[in-house]
């Protein structure tokens, strides 16, 4: 009898317990379910109509402190909550409702825009298409190249990648280097700091050329003219560069105060970035805003929204087609420059996305964020391809080797009647060789700086670090490639940047 009464309380105690352990899981998935139908919402994104909904539900319509994306997530968390009370019913109603709201975001998202912005797309269009149709013909010929010489081209490019190493290290200004850059011909480079100054060097020696004076704050973003140093007059715009007093400068080369500022934005300035054309500048803003700004007149074409945070990052592509941003609301967008819709929303990270970039090949983005990541996206199939766990901190910069025209040192012999020499020794296609693996090696990697410290250098095909080089700065604020090859730049938050070449020497 007492076997059977202790029987009987083990399987009451292990009921109750297996009862409990039920109610908690199906808590944390009651919890899960919610979070998955709040990001379903579709609410307002004017504040306005925010405070207005929170006002209709008894909510306070601010709290100390709070900013209006702050807001918009309360909003959010309060009518999933809501929602989860009254059931699944009450959902369909409210996401009908939601649904309205949102047609209403795209009424108010798609405005006219000016003629000017008109001819900018019209611009856009016939300047890109050639050079998109001059890439995808250069990306048949990759695709037909025997896979021995594949083979023998990564590993020469990857061998000379893994030897880099420092060359030198030069105090850049008096306050962190917010951003380094080389000039296209590679013999400049242009360094940002949060002391307002803009500061150009003479490479590799690091001996100070020019300080550009004309920012009153925290210098963010800067970028050169795609033909800056190169056919590019040194008394016409050379760089732009965008702070955090809301002014975007533009520079020559041989005057020390702007030739232009373009004032708009209501919020720090974070990076900025020159059209492929040259005719064009895109500004990321704090005030949740990028905007397209023409060289020419100075004047502000396009302002996007589509961010629900800061945008900090923003970056053309190389046919000039498209544009892609990143936010602190840890989305990116890439958007058509020719028709003002975005192609692809690349939402995946977990923290803020604080660089994106490009790849040569035009239709892989690379983006850095805070979440310690970067993520690959391929703008064919519309997802991730692969994620990086690359730094032990923010992922500050990620940037690809655009290579050259032409490689350095590249001049085959020509004859009288226009046809390469040969010689009983040398093939007739032989001065071709190093064209065919300079033009495969763009884009055939890309480096990163982190808040570790670390600069990383990465294959672009199978995503492997190929190198990790340490600075003497605890945070790496930015990180750029020479279009040479020859060249790999950091600037740090200790004031510093620092100069690596393919074996320090």
């Amino acid at each position: 009898m007492s076997e059977l009464t202790f029987d009987t309380l083990m399987d009451d105690g292990n009921y109750q317990g297996s009862e409990r352990a039920r109610l908690e899981n199906q808590v944390i998935l009651d919890e899960l379910e919610r979070k998955k139908k709040a990001r379903n919402l579709a609410v307002p994104t004017d504040d306005n109509k925010v405070k207005a909904r929170l006002r209709e539900m008894g909510e306070p319509i601010t709290l100390f402190g709070e900013r209006p994306p702050d807001r918009r997530d309360r909003l959010i968390y309060v009518l999933s909550q809501i929602n989860a009370a009254r059931g699944d019913d009450a959902m369909h109603v409210d996401e009908e409702t939601s649904e309205d709201e949102s047609d209403e975001e795209v009424e108010e998202f798609y405005t006219p825009g000016s003629l000017e912005l008109l001819e900018a797309r019209r611009s856009i269009a016939e300047y890109s298409l050639p050079r998109a149709q001059k890439r995808i013909a250069q990306q048949r010929l990759d695709s037909k190249m025997p896979l021995g010489r594949i083979i023998d081209i990564r590993k020469k490019v990857f061998a000379e990648v893994k030897s880099f190493a420092n060359l030198g290290s030069q105090i850049g200004d008096e306050r962190p280097i917010s951003l380094v850059r080389f000039s296209p011909n590679s013999k400049f480079l242009a360094t940002a700091s949060w002391a307002g100054n803009v500061k150009l060097w003479n490479m590799p020696d690091c001996t100070p050329v020019r300080t550009y004076r004309g920012h009153t704050d925290r210098v963010g973003g800067v970028a050169w003219h795609p033909q800056a140093t190169l056919s590019q007059s040194e008394d016409a715009v050379n760089m732009v560069s965008g702070a955090a007093d809301q002014s975007i400068n533009l520079w020559s080369l041989n005057s020390e105060t702007p030739l232009a500022t373009m004032k708009g934005h209501a919020d720090r300035v974070a990076r900025v970035a020159f059209h492929p054309s040259g005719k064009y500048v895109a500004s990321a803003s704090f005030d949740t805003t990028w905007r397209l700004w023409d060289v020419a007149t100075t004047k502000e074409l396009q302002l996007q929204e589509g961010h629900s945070k800061e945008v900090f990052s923003v970056e053309f592509q190389n046919d000039g087609a498209l544009c892609a941003s990143g936010g602190l609301d840890a989305i990116g967008r890439a958007w058509d420059l020719r028709t003002g819709r975005t192609a692809m929303v690349l939402d995946g990270h977990v923290q803020a996305i604080f660089s994106i970039a490009f790849s040569p090949n035009g239709y892989q983005i690379a983006t850095g964020s805070g979440d310690d990541t970067i993520r690959i996206w391929d703008m064919r199939s519309l997802k991730a391809l692969y994620t990086i766990p690359a730094h032990l901190s923010n992922v500050s910069d990620v940037r690809f080797f655009y290579a050259d025209e032409l490689p350095p040192n590249y001049s085959p012999e020509i004859t009288m009647n226009g046809t390469e020499e040969s010689s009983p020794d040398t093939k007739p296609s032989d001065p071709e060789k190093p064209l065919e693996e300079w033009k495969y090696r763009s884009g055939l990697y890309f480096a990163s700086g982190g808040y570790d410290g670390l600069v990383k250098l990465w294959s672009a095909d199978d995503w492997q670090c190929l190198r990790t080089l340490p600075t003497d700065g605890n945070k790496v604020m930015s990180v750029d490639l020479s279009h040479d090859g020859k060249m790999l730049a950091s600037g740090t938050y200790t004031r510093n940047f620092q100069i690596f070449t393919p074996g320090g020497s």
